[in-house]
């Protein structure tokens, strides 16, 4: 072949190989893929999340997140995390691969018995597509998987195998859509799906429903009602599953969101109804939605309540009916069956009670409103006598038991949702007629009755009631502890140990509330219901959390005795804090970052100043101080070995200085002023210095004293009110140069820069002539400027930021504020409406990120500025104490704003 020819032949494969590129590029790749075109039709359930950090954040607030990390799939999906991590020689590998994609994870009945997942992620870029790669090499390499390939239909799918054990994955990449599942058959539908043409895909139905548009979505649920009762079959006895698809024949499919909020997890969304005959939609369509009026008949021991809203019950019924006994009674009773329907409505439910074992089989009752139970009880009667019924009865409290004897009576009153009580038994409650299988389960509700022991007379079943939606035409309402039995009854044996090894998690949401509200103009194509899913945790503990606001940018937690003190911020990691308060029972509670009480313990009386985190035996804590004892919490809310520490009966604390942090692993001192100028220091063993028992002062102090190491030196400054200032050591004496005179009163600390030595150490002051006053350790004074003018009723103070790295100096005089930096300039200048001295807060997270807090504690307002002094959110901040806490998070670029407003603790999140 000549040289030209091949070169020709070169250049016409290459060309051939652009164009090819270029018509992918142009046709194939610039058409976006639909995730939910590659999740096959057999779905049942399709989950789909797109910021992975905030959900994980939800359901630590919700506290589900321990629960989940300790059932079995979730211990193994941690360990094959941490796999990924040693492999790939990182950290949180695989939290950073979800990051805040648009995951879906669809679930599958592959056989009679079992369900599979199909896990569905984008690959977004050529450094993940290269993670995935070395991910499966390294596999690949490691003698304890086998890593193989093989063709589907001209796709190439790789399994990966964990030798010995059989269990392993199989995935493929669809143009940058990673596909995994553990069962081969799912994988294999999508690549049929993908080579077949177009079909609708699962949500084709919801095509404009794009709920993660909203605020706080953690996720979104897509429910094939078609197909539950299939997916259910795997968990419950066959004999269940026909009374399972009967209820949900009421929609076809539907979507919802997700919300993890405080104590709640929330699905809202819509269903689409069933169209197919003798459907319970079918059924019910047109009938008004009602309200639950009964719960004053329902007893605290129900488990599982099906509730249905009718006009009249005639819809139920249907065209067919069972038969009564002989053909020559039904002729005669018919009139008075059709009488007794005829007087019922509105209202018709299912009841399960409680049980003591799951060997014994349920109690289950029908309940039926009816306006005029008098003419029911009356009919009754006449039905008892014309099927020869005994008339003898049984009495429980105010209530009449009696048989019915007319097999299967709900059902043929009802509807054949009703059927299976063989030999009822009836009483009138109230206005509901209530049908019992024997007399033994109708008695214990009735004694449940008359004893009060109902929903209505409940406070935590109310408030669940009140939460849940006003008007509905379906609820099914479960109790899981009281359903335990039941459930465990129900359930196919394979699947029981399962549900005994996650008990808790079970029972971690006892309350559950599933509702259907039809459109108000059902008539019409396209009217869907709408739906919620409420998974209620009661309030207990101390507080209760909730969303803040309708705009949900934070948390409340709302506790039941209001707050006393101002949050204390705790840091936790690099980012996050939590959160120290007390209430008014002087109970002092500490809040994670994830807003919850992780624990709470009661004090002798309220805090006094700030808490100061410290290392003591070594573990870090918190040392507090009350007015009669001196705290050390460990991170657990435990005291440390000899704490509390009890001050002398004639001691009243009034603040707490603590030695600075060293490396040397000393154990910090404890400085407590103790009022009228005098101070007492002690060790964390409950020694005391004999100087200082203790150290007397002529005059108040005008601040806290500060404790400075400098070098080897404990100094310890005492700024009083008459303008004095002395630096002692740990023998009380005072270092030479001291006192020194700042030359005017103090109404204010100081703050301090600790330098090698003595002279090298300054601290600056501003007293009340408006003068800043820096002066070092040697008592030299190193320099004088005045910050402002000055009158008699003028009070300056100087504020440090959160670091004790900068300042900021207020004057107050009367109404008016005006804040200050170092130099003189004017920062702010505000007129109040007190003339109470206002709380100053300066926080300096970096050069563009300067924030001032002026609380007014009259009116409860915080006003929050810029450093352009722009108030920030155009309002003050409701705030109940006198100071605030305010982090920033550098990593998402938002601020977590903490107040305390009489019960609550809020935290707002915001970007400003």
């Amino acid at each position: 072949m000549s040289k030209k020819l091949l070169a020709f032949l070169t250049a016409l494969l290459l060309l051939a190989a652009l164009a090819s590129y270029v018509y992918y590029r142009r046709t194939i790749a610039a058409v976006p893929v639909d995730p939910w075109a590659l999740v096959p039709d057999d779905a049942v359930l399709v989950t789909a999340t797109r910021d992975h950090p905030m959900l994980v954040r939800h359901l630590k607030e919700t506290q589900l997140w321990d629960n989940l990390l300790a059932v079995r799939y979730f211990e193994a999906l941690q360990d094959n995390v941490a796999l990924v991590d040693s492999l790939t020689g990182g950290r949180k590998v695989v939290e950073r691969f979800l990051g805040r994609k648009n995951v879906l994870m669809s679930m599958h009945v592959t056989q009679p018995n079992q369900f599979d997942l199909l896990l569905q992620v984008p690959i977004l870029s050529v450094r993940e597509y290269r993670l995935v790669r070395s991910l499966t090499d390294a596999l690949a390499r490691d003698a304890h998987f086998q890593v193989t390939t093989r063709d589907y239909e001209g796709t190439v799918l790789t399994q990966i195998n964990e030798t010995g054990t059989g269990r392993g994955v199989t995935f493929f990449n669809y143009r940058n859509h990673l596909l995994v599942s553990t069962s081969p058959a799912l994988v294999e539908a999508v690549v049929r799906r993908v080579a077949g043409p177009a079909q609708p895909t699962v949500a084709a139905e919801f095509q404009s429903t794009e709920f993660f548009r909203l605020r706080d979505v953690d996720a979104t649920l897509l429910v094939n009602y078609r197909r539950l009762p299939q997916l259910l079959g795997v968990f419950f006895r066959r004999e269940l599953v026909p009374d399972i698809g009967a209820v949900t024949s009421l929609a076809r499919n539907g979507q919802l969101e997700m919300k993890l909020v405080g104590n709640k997890m929330v699905f809202k969304g819509f269903a689409n109804p069933e169209t197919a005959a003798g459907s319970l939609h079918e059924q019910l369509r047109g009938q008004p939605a009602q309200r639950l009026r009964m719960a004053d008949v329902l007893s605290l021991r129900t488990a599982l309540l099906v509730h249905l809203s009718v006009g009249r019950v005639e819809a139920l019924r249907g065209p067919r009916r069972p038969p009564a006994a002989p053909d020559t009674v039904a002729v005669g009773i018919n009139p008075l069956l059709d009488s007794l329907a005829a007087g019922l409505g509105q209202e018709v439910a299912m009841c399960y009670l409680t049980q003591s074992s799951a060997r014994v089989s349920p109690v289950r009752l029908a309940l039926a409103w009816c306006p005029q139970p008098a003419r029911q009880a009356l009919l009754l009667g006449q039905l008892r006598r014309a099927v020869g019924a005994s008339p003898a009865f049984e009495r429980v409290g105010p209530y009449q038991l009696y048989t019915t004897g007319v097999p299967e009576l709900p059902a043929q009153l009802l509807g054949p949702l009703f059927a299976g009580f063989r030999q009822p038994v009836v009483a009138v409650v109230g206005n509901y007629l209530v049908f019992g299988e024997d007399a033994a389960g109708l008695r214990q509700l009735l004694t449940d009755v008359a004893a009060g022991e109902v929903w209505a007379r409940s406070p935590t079943q109310v408030a669940f009631l009140q939460e849940a939606q006003p008007l509905a035409r379906l609820r099914v309402i479960v109790d899981t502890r009281n359903a335990w039995n039941l459930l465990l009854r129900g359930l196919v044996e394979e699947r029981r140990a399962g549900l005994l090894r996650n008990e808790v998690l079970f029972k971690r949401f006892p309350q559950i509330a599933l509702q259907f509200v039809p459109a108000s103009n059902e008539v019409e194509t396209g009217a869907q219901y709408f739906t919620e899913l409420i998974l209620r945790h009661p309030a207990v503990g101390p507080a209760v959390a909730q969303t803040q606001g309708a705009n949900g940018t934070g948390a409340v937690l709302t506790f039941k005795t209001p707050l006393s003190s101002a949050p204390m911020l705790v840091p936790v990691g690099a980012t996050r804090s939590g959160v120290l308060v007390q209430d008014a029972a002087q109970v002092l509670h500490y809040v994670t970052p994830e807003n919850a009480v992780a624990w709470s313990d009661s004090l002798p009386g309220p805090l006094i100043g700030s808490m100061q985190r410290r290392t003591v035996a070594g573990q870090p804590g918190y040392l507090l101080a009350t007015a009669g004892q001196l705290h050390w919490l460990n991170v657990s809310g435990r005291s440390a070995p000899n704490f509390p520490l009890n001050l002398p009966d004639s001691v009243q604390a009034t603040a707490l200085s603590v030695s600075p942090a060293s490396n040397d692993k000393t154990p910090p001192r404890l400085l407590v002023t103790g009022g009228g100028g005098n101070l007492f220091l002690y060790d964390t063993n409950g020694n005391a210095y004999p100087g200082w028992q203790p150290r007397r002062f002529d005059f108040n102090l005008a601040a806290p004293p500060l404790y400075l190491t400098v070098g080897n030196r404990d100094v310890i400054v005492v700024l009083l009110e008459n303008g004095y200032v002395y630096a002692c050591d740990l023998q009380g004496g005072v270092y030479p140069g001291f006192p020194i005179s700042v030359g005017a009163r103090l109404q204010s600390t100081a703050l301090a820069e600790t330098g090698a030595t003595l002279g090298r150490t300054r601290l600056t002051v501003v007293n009340q002539h408006g003068e800043r006053i820096t002066f070092s350790l040697a008592g030299e004074v190193l320099s004088r400027a005045r910050v402002a003018t000055w009158s008699r009723t003028s009070v300056f103070r100087l504020v440090p930021d959160q670091r004790q790295r900068g300042y900021v100096v207020s004057r107050e005089e009367g109404g008016q504020y005006d804040l200050f930096d170092p130099t003189g300039r004017r920062l702010l200048s505000r007129k109040f409406l007190t003339s109470a001295p206002k709380s100053t807060q300066f926080f300096d997270f970096d050069a563009a990120r300067r924030y001032y807090v002026v609380t007014e504690t009259g009116p409860r307002q915080a006003y929050i500025y810029n450093q352009q002094s722009q108030l920030l959110g155009g309002q003050p901040f409701e705030s109940s104490a006198p100071t605030i806490g305010l982090e920033y998070d550098a990593s998402n670029k938002i601020y977590h704003l903490y107040r305390t407003v009489d019960t609550e603790l809020r935290r707002t999140d915001v970007k400003w």
